[in-house]
């Protein structure tokens, strides 16, 4: 332990790791909900699908993909698409199903998802409501967690999450070290050179 590592509160625990249902859907077609998707976000890929899926065929033309994730409020270019439909093994094909709509949407779903949380996360530094933690922020959250960080403590933390150079860490910066190891925000902060002596 180096001092900087410290245990998140309950609130921010759950925030990061709240559990979801995995209960099968109880909508059209044979679709059980992936884990991880809720009944809404499944519901909401079933709408984007039936916009196009014009004839209640359960299939959708493949020319239609990028605008189906459109209605998800997703932008996807053509080569991604032709990715995914490779993976799928459906390159050949001229429609896709519901279930590999579903199987090829899933994982932006839980992206966007990741995001928000760690967004609601970032929102319990920024009680000012700047867009931005700063070091009195950071500061303050440390006292809460009764951890004794000295200032040069938490403005290495700073430092090492500011890739601007503002002396601030934004929101993408902050989803950035959060995504890296979706762990407990304050030890993300303290070790954001991880992926940098990699060579990343």
């Amino acid at each position: 332990r180096d001092g900087k590592e410290f245990t998140p509160p309950t609130a921010m625990s759950s925030s990061l790791h709240h559990p979801r249902s995995t209960t099968p859907s109880r909508g059209r077609g044979k679709a059980a909900r992936p884990p991880a998707l809720t009944e809404e976000e499944l519901e909401e890929m079933r709408e984007a699908f039936a916009l196009f899926d014009t004839e209640s065929a359960n299939v959708i033309d493949i020319k239609e993909l990028k605008a189906a994730f459109r209605a998800l409020g997703f932008t996807v270019k053509k080569a991604e698409i032709r990715t995914m439909l490779r993976d799928l093994g459906k390159e050949a094909t001229a429609t896709i199903a519901f279930d590999d709509f579903l199987e090829m949407a899933t994982p932006k779903m839980q992206s966007r998802d990741a995001r928000e949380e760690i967004l609601k996360v970032f929102a319990l530094f920024d009680e000012d409501r700047t867009g931005a933690i700063s070091f009195r922020n950071l500061k303050r959250v440390a006292n809460e967690l009764g951890e004794n960080l000295t200032d040069e403590e938490l403005q290495e933390m700073i430092d090492e999450a500011d890739r601007d150079g503002d002396g601030l860490i934004n929101e993408d910066e902050f989803v950035r070290v959060m995504k890296k190891r979706g762990d407990n925000p304050l030890d993300d902060l303290s070790s954001d050179d991880d992926d940098d002596a990699l060579g990343s």
